[in-house]
């Protein structure tokens, strides 16, 4: 059975022989009973040393270690070691901005700010960029190779597109609409906690990382009961229309057909890794209060390898959430996709630059779009997405835009919009929508034709995505994108 050494504890600077026996029995009843893992047990043990005074206030599980550093740091017995804050750096190195009028002065802020990380490297802003939580969504940054951050990863990790294409005319959303809906209400499910009874493929849960860490044990039964559901905000499950030119897409003729997209990410499951994770992280690396949330995890450490395990197991999950609808569907529809693409945001990948620097690329809410990569940049509910063949721009760290963008806070759409106009844009675009309110209406976003513009360089367009029938989580749901 796994425990934590008397070792462990003096790495930690407990050299009192009292205080290392206090240490180590709450540490490993904590461990014995299945309270917290080896990891946040030794971060928490951590963080007592430097600040007890939190623990002793709050109570709980440390409150008894809290109060006796308390008493020997007054006794002048166990001094408190020396708080070291990481330093940012001085100068704010040169990035990329791609369609600098369209991006808000607090994205802006907030990428000169993860510039300037000790372990950032090189950094790029995309043209849909907005203020987000540590790094802008749309923001790409590339920190030293053995340092991942889990904000500027984001809270659904793995969040991606997927698109299947059928070999079905695209008129088929005016002449089997209701067919269509029933499609759509019959095999998706949205919101906070939705779930699913009913699953098409669980190999996923066969694979042994599940039961890698205590947390993933934890969170395996809900990601099961979700497998197959949407998210709120967002997030969406659509009909639309495709055109393709001749050539650009490998098993599909000139034409447009009938395609289904979806976007949503790993669920609950994606949101307890990085809530854990980044909750260790901001323990372990301290850094000014500005940049709080970019704190890192050095993949060198239990904690980091964890994270990274955790974040890709994600990853696959979010796949295989897209696969359980998209299959579904196609099962009912009785036809198999000609063709499915996907693409990842909310992710880290281990990249070299132009020059052969190993790096840790974060893609918050940014689409890979390496040289030939496929993806999807969708626009709104009533304006086009479109795929897209990345160009492989240097400059941009191979990536692109994940969408338009929003240009609207959710407060201020609720309070300026006004519905009936929303209504008049859906209907004069011929857009069934089921679900969804005011804080996602088509206003809400920049013009992605122009967001496309500014990315010219950055990837090629190769087929138009027009939505028609869109589902998305009830009005009643609290956004999570």
């Amino acid at each position: 059975m796994e425990k934590i050494s008397n070792s462990d504890i003096t790495a930690l600077g407990v050299a009192d022989l009292d205080l290392l026996v206090q240490f180590s029995r709450v540490a490993n009843g904590l461990l014995k009973h299945g309270v917290m893992d080896k990891a946040e047990i030794l971060t928490n043990l951590e963080s007592v040393i430097i600040d007890p005074m939190p623990y002793a206030k709050q109570g709980g599980k440390f409150k008894n270690i809290a109060d006796e550093v308390i008493r020997l740091r007054q006794e002048g017995k166990f001094p408190a070691p020396e708080h070291k804050v990481q330093q940012l750096k001085k100068e704010i190195a040169d990035f990329p901005v791609y369609g600098m009028e369209h991006i808000e002065p607090g994205a802006l802020a907030q990428m000169r700010n993860a510039i300037q990380l000790p372990i950032s490297v090189a950094g790029a802003l995309m043209p849909d960029a907005h203020q987000g939580y540590g790094l802008p969504i749309g923001g790409v940054l590339a920190t030293s190779a053995d340092a991942i951050i889990p904000y500027a990863v984001g809270v659904d990790i793995a969040c991606r597109m997927c698109l299947s294409i059928f070999d079905m005319p695209a008129r088929a959303v005016d002449t089997q609409q209701e067919q269509l809906k029933s499609l759509l209400l019959k095999n998706t499910h949205f919101g906070m906690g939705s779930e699913t009874k009913h699953h098409f493929d669980t190999s996923l849960f066969d694979h042994r990382e599940w039961k890698a860490t205590k947390l993933l044990r934890d969170l395996r039964d809900k990601a099961y009961r979700q497998l197959g559901t949407s998210g709120t905000g967002n997030h969406f499950v659509e009909w639309g229309e495709l055109s393709v030119d001749e050539g650009v897409l490998e098993g599909v003729p000139a034409g447009r057909y009938l395609a289904l997209l979806s976007h949503s990410g790993s669920r609950g499951f994606g949101a307890g890794v990085a809530n854990h994770y980044s909750g260790i992280a901001m323990k372990k690396t301290q850094l000014p209060h500005e940049v709080r949330h970019l704190a890192w995890l050095d993949l060198d450490t239990e904690e980091g390898q964890e994270y990274w395990l955790s974040m890709n197991l994600a990853g696959d999950y979010a796949s295989a959430n897209h696969h359980e609808i998209h299959n579904k569907i196609a099962r009912d529809l009785q036809l198999q996709p000609l063709l499915r693409i996907e693409n990842h945001h909310n992710f880290a990948w281990q990249e070299q630059l132009a020059d052969g620097t190993p790096v840790m690329v974060h893609r918050k809410g940014a689409t890979p779009a390496g040289d030939g990569v496929l993806g999807i940049i969708p626009g709104s509910m009533s304006t086009p997405g479109f795929v897209v063949r990345g160009k492989g721009n240097p400059e941009s760290i191979n990536s692109a835009s994940h969408g338009a963008g929003r240009v609207m806070s959710r407060n201020v759409a609720f309070k300026t919009l006004k519905r009936e106009l929303v209504q008049a844009e859906l209907l004069d675009k011929k857009i069934t929508l089921l679900g969804s309110d005011l804080d996602e209406a088509p206003m809400v976003y920049k013009n992605i034709h122009a967001v496309m513009e500014a990315q010219h360089d950055l990837v090629d367009v190769l087929a138009k995505f027009m939505p028609r029938i869109v589902r998305m989580a009830d009005a009643k749901e609290r956004p999570e994108d």
